[in-house]
């Protein structure tokens, strides 16, 4: 059986290993014994040159297995197989069982090319290991239970080390794995969808379908035209533009597509992946418009031809309306009602699938080709032979028209036997119109010419300079009689010709749009494209050149062919027969539309199916056959709407637009891509540069706008209402463009530029540091940390930066605690986003005891060079007040935010009563009053803050009200009118109150809230203490003022002694040193008598410079109430000098509260003196 087995399996594999496309020369094996391979085993190296072969310990281990037992066999047999270069690994899993088996090659083969080493071992292995051995189960897979068979997997090694030991990894991270299992990404559709494999090459997969869509029917329709109205010089000039425009956006598409795979969506893929999705989905719809729209353009160009040249008696009207191309003019309608029929029949067409369509492909290309060699030959024929020529009549300068001329019946080859004054057809005709054109022609020079004199007639030299002339004239001073004369429909000038002709140069998208079927669309893309665009342009060049030499100029001049008996001039030129041109041209027109057709809802649906346009959702929908059936109804209602427009003319110029501004975002990709020079931009083509995709990019919008600056800017309006659209819904896709790209540079070279030192004063602007310590919940949101968002939001008047940033206790290396953090940063963005608050949001996590260097690293090291907060707006601190209060709380790191501010020389917002301040989402306007106290100079920043406000929708009912705190000493008049011109200098309209503050003896009050205050501190440090022995912990002090506190000490030392104001200074910050109250100092009498003695006693112990803070706090507190109680909304107050340790908080927010009873909403501020408000420009 054995044998057997063995032969059997063999066969199989060489069946499929010398196959003509083998999959997986391994899959017989796996037929055989009915199961998959298993995880990889040991490693067996093998060269180009040598065969597999196994290492000592394999060789004695298998002869020990079949030593070990009768019928114990083990035949290791080496195959010499051509694999690569390089050496290459192969991974094999050795089944045991009781039956013969063979080894099974583990992983998936199919990336393996021509055929791999074999390990054949056939054995015959009881279910324990031999003696001796070390063959070992893999646990992993254990046992499996098959035809009452137990399989045992076993592992093999090469070796006993790890060769990658260095890098403890897990075995699926080493890029031997990696490469094995790497597939090239692609369309979810790719892998879902059974299809052939993509095989097509440069030639039938991007050349010839380029060239396809390319040449069309304007080609044989407007070029003649343009060559007799613009003459060959500047029609040579317009077609360089043209050509060089796409040549240059060539060269742009071949260097972005091959920067990656591409999938389907062609200009729309490259321009969304590139520039992001709001410029990708406004580019994108206008390309999806540029071919629905190309599509009405070609079947009113393919009915043009039809009704003028192939069956003019299906005209509704007659022949005699074919002049009649106004907007309003019969011909034209009839353009529209048969271009309507024929749309229809396309629809149909279309609906029936893709494959209905490519069957047309070729022989539309067919015609288009024969079509073009017509033309060539022709001119070579009218050369050889200028009698073959068609003649025409002429009188003086005017080409008659060939019904004019010829009687009814007459045929067009007898045209000389009638252009004569003895034709009386021809003056019956001239003098029953008008006297002025009978005397015209009898007077006239009316003579025969040939139309076609060939090459050597000097065609060439007459025809090179143009023929401008407006609307109904024949010359340019001659006005047409349009019953008699060939005239223009149209007023002519260079750049209306360039907006008629570029649809003819456009289509180069068709190699990129085939790029899932392509073989190797890295290089076929390049080479198609670039060889298409210029064999088009050879034919356009050379084309223009045979015209131009070949027929005469005011033959070119007649478009609608009714000199020539109402031909199409091109036609008359082609060889052998005129329908050969005819029908080609008319049946390239109808597979260029069904091409157009066919392409645009795909682009429709790739647009749809990112979902950044949700309105186009039901568009992203297809059938069971893989056909956008909604798209392909849109795209027929919107081709029926560009039909309505009339004219190929009008249409042609609506498609150059949409077309130019896809072309000119590819340009733009590429410049940008090539400018800035990012990591990821390594395209295969290498052959580009940035200037020449910016020159094409320039080119692309010089076309636009002067052709219709008119129909560019609405196209231009269109795109960016798309871009807006797309930004409103909020552009959830990051696909790595280059506007970030771009971004990131532009923020870059500036950060450069500008220096990390102080900005000028007349450039300084609150850059907000917003700092939240409040608990966060997932249910409930605080009011304190939304309004101040709000109050921030008041002031982006500043146009400064905003980092909010929020503390979170945990473990930073926690995954669930960076989770909840990320959830955070999260919220805090949308609330961001909602107030409109444009800034950025940082989630901070720290341990239980790092509050105070999670603060401080923050306040360093927040922003980037010379972008970096300068203020810093926090909300009033809540106080339990109780004996478990934490260390980290709010209360408690509110100094340590204080002091990270003075440390780090920024200016402190510190809003009381934050609860009560308006919210911006509730638009409630505010009327009144905001005060501004002016107590200390602190360079006008208080006076900043009140004046940004004001500028807020909120805010902007109050008005400013400035109220200076003068001493005795002062001269409150003097003081006034100085600060009215300081104001006014300031370019800022505000009242001007001066308040004097007295100086009366210390009141009863103060003194009864400084002894309350003292009480109520020494309870709560004792708390305190006694919880910090509990924990083992210190006194602490602020770090972020260790250093202030030492350079006191050494200025201390260095002098010896220290004054008395110093002293003072001192133990007012550090609060170390009480000076107590003398004996004489005034005491206010008290009513208790029996307790008179204990409460002096108690007064006496009192900090002085408490009490006189104190007493400031409640005078102050009296003037602004008031003068604030009633009017005021917002009230503006210098904030203090802060304690430097936490013993000294409990006092100075006491002081504060004091200082602000009884007042609804309150910003304290203190500046670093930088905040200097000038008056100069």
């Amino acid at each position: 059986m054995s044998p057997i087995a063995l032969i059997y399996c063999f066969f199989l594999l060489l069946h499929h290993t010398f196959s003509r496309r083998p999959r997986n020369p391994y899959a017989a094996l796996t037929n055989a014994f009915g199961r998959a391979y298993s995880d990889a085993s040991f490693r067996l190296r093998a060269t180009r040159k040598m065969p597999l072969f196994m290492n000592h310990e394999q060789d004695r281990l298998l002869h020990q297995i079949e030593e070990e037992g009768p019928g114990y066999s083990a035949d290791p047999t080496p195959i010499s197989t051509p694999v690569r270069e390089t050496k290459k690994v192969m991974r094999f899993t050795c089944e045991i069982d009781h039956a013969n088996v063979l080894p099974m090659p583990s992983g998936d083969h199919s990336s393996v090319s021509g055929n791999a080493p074999l390990l054949s071992v056939s054995s015959l292995v009881p279910p324990k290991s031999p003696s001796g051995t070390s063959l070992k189960p893999v646990s992993s897979v254990g046992s499996i239970s098959r035809n009452n068979s137990t399989r045992e997997l076993f592992s093999w090694e090469q070796g006993k080390t790890n060769n990658l030991a260095l890098y403890d990894e897990p075995q699926g991270q080493y890029v031997s794995n990696y490469l094995g299992a790497f597939t090239t990404p692609g369309p979810a559709e790719r892998d879902q969808q059974k299809r052939a494999k993509a095989d097509l090459g440069v030639m039938l997969g991007v050349y010839l379908p380029t060239i396809q869509h390319i040449l069309g029917v304007t080609m044989f329709i407007r070029l003649f035209w343009a060559v007799g109205i613009a003459g060959l010089g500047q029609t040579f000039l317009m077609l360089f533009l043209c050509c060089f425009c796409t040549f240059l956006t060539c060269i742009s598409i071949s260097a972005v597509a091959t920067n990656g795979v591409m999938e389907s969506g062609g200009a729309y893929y490259l321009i969304s992946r590139n520039l992001g999705p709001e410029f990708g989905s406004a580019v994108g719809i206008l390309f999806y418009l540029a071919n629905t729209v190309a599509t009405s353009m070609y079947l009113v160009g393919g009915i043009e031809i039809l009704l003028l040249y192939i069956f003019p008696s299906l005209t509704i009207g007659g022949p005699d309306v074919h002049h009649d191309t106004g907007t309003w003019g019969m011909m034209t309608h009839n353009l529209r009602l048969y271009s309507t029929i024929l749309l229809l029949i396309e629809f149909a067409i279309v609906a029936m699938g893709v494959k209905f369509v490519q069957l047309l492909a070729p022989v539309s290309l067919i015609c288009v080709i024969c079509s073009i060699l017509a033309c060539y030959a022709g001119g070579v024929e009218k050369t050889l032979n200028p009698s073959a020529g068609h003649y025409v009549c002429m009188l003086n300068d005017r080409l008659l028209q060939s019904d004019v001329v010829l009687p009814p019946g007459a045929a067009f080859e007898d045209m000389c036997l009638y252009c004569n004054k003895s034709n009386e057809f021809l003056t019956t005709t001239f003098c029953n119109s008008s006297t002025s054109s009978c005397d015209a022609m009898i007077g006239g020079n009316l003579r025969c010419i040939n139309g076609f004199p060939g090459l050597y007639s000097g065609a060439f030299m007459e025809n090179f300079g143009p023929n401008y002339v407006d609307a109904f004239y024949t010359s340019v001073n001659t006005q047409a009689d349009k019953k008699t004369d060939v005239f223009q429909d149209v007023r002519t000038t260079f750049f209306v010709l360039l907006a008629i002709w570029f649809p003819a140069v456009t289509g180069i998208f068709t190699g990129a749009n085939m790029s899932g079927d392509l073989k190797n669309p890295q290089t076929s893309i390049p080479g198609g494209t670039i060889a298409a665009q210029l064999t088009t342009s050879f034919v356009y060049f050379s084309l223009a050149f045979v015209f131009g030499a070949t027929i005469d100029g005011n033959v070119l001049r007649d478009k609608n062919g009714k000199s020539v008996g109402s031909n199409l001039v091109v036609a008359l030129l082609a060889w052998p027969s005129p329908w050969v041109l005819l029908v080609g041209s008319f049946l390239s027109t109808f597979g260029a539309a069904l091409q157009c057709l066919c392409s645009a809802p795909r682009i429709l649906q790739a647009i749809a199916k990112d979902d950044v346009i949700p309105i186009l959702a039901p568009f992203k929908v297809v059938t069971s056959k893989n056909e956008p059936f909604n798209g392909l109804i849109l795209t027929t209602v919107i081709a029926e709407c560009a039909i309505l427009l009339g004219g190929m003319d009008n249409i042609a110029a609506v498609v150059d637009f949409f077309f130019l501004m896809c072309y000119g975002f590819v340009n733009i990709i590429c410049t940008l891509h090539s400018v800035l020079g990012a990591p990821n931009w390594r395209p295969r083509f290498k052959y580009y540069h940035w200037t020449l995709s910016f020159i094409g990019a320039f080119l692309c919008f010089f076309i636009m706008f002067s052709t219709h600056w008119d129909y560019a800017l609405i196209a231009c309006a269109l795109c960016l209402l798309i871009y807006k659209y797309v930004e409103w819904k909020g552009a959830k896709k990051e696909w790595g463009d280059g506007i970030r790209g771009l971004a990131l540079s532009t923020a870059q070279y500036s950060l450069m530029k500008i220096e990390d030192k102080d900005p000028h004063p007349k450039n300084w602007r609150p850059q907000l540091l917003l700092i939240m310590s409040m608990p966060w919940s997932k249910d409930n949101i605080d009011i304190r940390y939304m309004n101040l968002l709000n109050l921030a939001s008041q002031l982006k008047a500043g146009r400064g930066l905003s980092i909010v940033s929020s503390f979170i206790r945990g473990n930073p290396f926690s995954v669930d605690d960076r989770k909840r953090a990320n959830e955070i940063r999260a919220r805090m963005e949308a609330d961001m986003d909602n107030l409109r608050l444009r800034g950025f949001s940082k989630a901070i996590i720290y341990g239980e005891d790092q509050i105070i260097g999670s603060m401080s690293t923050l306040v360093q090291s927040i922003g980037l060079g010379g972008l970096k907060p300068n203020t810093m707006l926090i909300s009033w601190p809540t106080h339990d007040r109780g004996e478990h209060e934490l260390a980290d709380s709010e209360y408690q790191t509110f100094t340590d935010k204080l002091h990270a501010a003075v440390a780090m020389e920024m200016a402190l917002l510190v809003a009381k009563g934050i609860i009560n301040f308006p919210n911006t989402q509730t638009a409630v306007k505010l009327h009144g009053y905001i005060d501004v106290y002016w107590i200390v100079q602190d360079g006008g920043l208080c006076l900043l803050v009140a004046y940004l406000l004001k500028l807020n929708k909120i805010w902007r009912g109050c008005k400013l009200r400035i109220i200076a705190i003068a001493q005795e000493s002062d001269n409150n008049t003097r003081m006034q009118q100085d600060l009215q011109k300081y104001v006014y200098q300031l370019r800022i309209d505000a009242k001007i109150l001066i308040v004097e503050l007295a100086d009366p003896q210390i009141s009863k009050n103060a003194f009864e809230r400084t002894l309350l205050m003292e009480e109520r501190t020494k309870f709560i440090h004792k708390m305190q203490q006694q919880r910090s022995i509990q924990r083992g912990e210190g006194q602490y002090l602020s770090p972020l003022v260790v250093a202030e506190q030492q350079q006191a000490r050494e200025k201390a030392n260095s002098k010896g002694t220290i004054s008395s104001s110093e002293a003072d200074a001192e133990t007012e910050d550090s609060g170390e040193e009480e000076k107590k109250l003398e004996e004489n100092d005034a005491v206010p009498e008290l009513n208790d008598h029996d307790k008179k003695q204990d409460v002096k006693k108690k007064m006496r112990a009192l900090d002085r410079n408490k009490v006189h803070k104190m007493h400031t706090a409640i005078r102050l507190n009296e003037l602004i109430t008031e003068h604030s109680k009633e009017d005021s909304q917002l009230v503006l107050l210098n904030l203090p000098k802060p304690p430097i340790g936490r013993e000294g908080l409990d006092d100075y927010i006491h002081y504060l509260e004091v200082l602000s009873d009884n007042l609804t909403r309150v910003i304290f501020v203190r500046g670093t003196g930088k905040e200097v408000l000038t008056t100069g420009s």
